[in-house]
């Protein structure tokens, strides 16, 4: 794979990656999210650039995001197989919680045992020996806990504002995510990117700076992603996947039914699309 470490340096998470696992995993993961959420979208102005999608431009790419809500991972996983196809996916989780999904490990997951040094110390061994290979892409809850979506300052975990000095080529993203109920019964997942920083820039700070820089990217785009959330409006997004419309169950299946006697197009959605020609109005679209 172009860009690959020798081997005698690839971190044990990358050695350990099964891309066929992987593969196996998105379906189960995207079945998963289907039955469970309305839709993942992403605005315009929150699509990464396409220039970042492959490795081509031979940097590494780190990724920090806020943490509000258990679905923040299963987010990684749809938006890093669908949006940078040509990359890897390699994402730290809590060693306590990781033991509990041992298959994890095979889909980029490696462990940090958190609260004393010797642990953010072999968190940043390995995050830089993954970032020396331009094909990985690091993908970080920046918090390092769960933060509700409106808290401020937004928390950042101690190492992550080491990642730009550990990585000086690097390029960097801050994400948003949030998780709002809109007209449907199952909630929406809404994600944004932030404009590309490079890591060399970030480590020419100092740390405070960088910490605070870094901080204030992820709030930005966290702000904006809100901003749109409160529109409700689903046509200022880009599906990435579509889940389930609707109540679902029985009654789900005797609309579909009523409408196919009847020679209607079936539309599951609490409030149906307009009209062509006419303004989506609120979230129903």
């Amino acid at each position: 794979m172009a860009g690959r470490a020798d081997r005698g340096t690839v971190p044990e998470v990358v050695a350990l990656h099964s891309p066929a696992r992987m593969a196996f995993y998105d379906l189960m993961f995207t079945r998963f999210f289907a039955r469970h959420m309305r839709a993942l979208r992403v605005p315009a102005w929150g699509m990464p650039p396409a220039a970042l999608a492959e490795p081509a431009s031979g940097q590494a790419l780190i990724v920090l995001a806020n943490h509000p809500s258990w679905w923040d991972g299963v987010a990684f996983m749809l938006l890093s197989r669908r949006l940078f196809p040509g990359r890897r996916m390699i994402i730290p989780m809590e060693a306590a919680a990781l033991a509990r999904y041992p298959f994890m490990r095979r889909l980029g997951v490696f462990g940090v045992e958190t609260g004393h040094a010797r642990g953010a110390a072999a968190f940043l061994r390995t995050a830089q020996g993954v970032l020396a290979d331009p094909v990985n892409m690091l993908w970080m809850n920046a918090p390092g806990r769960f933060a509700d979506a409106r808290e401020r300052p937004l928390p950042l975990a101690p190492g992550v504002a080491r990642l730009p000095e550990l990585a000086p080529g690097a390029g960097v993203l801050s994400m948003a995510l949030e998780y709002p109920c809109w007209s449907g019964r199952a909630p929406e997942a809404l994600a944004a990117f932030g404009p590309p920083l490079q890591a060399s820039e970030l480590a020419a700070l100092p740390r405070e700076d960088r910490q605070q820089r870094l901080g204030a990217a992820i709030e930005a785009a966290m702000d904006r992603l809100a901003a749109e959330a409160l529109t409700r409006d689903a046509a200022r997004f880009r599906v990435v996947v579509q889940g389930q419309e609707g109540m679902g169950g029985v009654w789900h299946g005797w609309r579909r039914l009523r409408a196919a006697l009847r020679g209607e197009r079936f539309d599951p959605r609490h409030i149906p699309a307009p009209p062509a020609g006419r303004q989506n109005q609120g979230a129903g679209g």
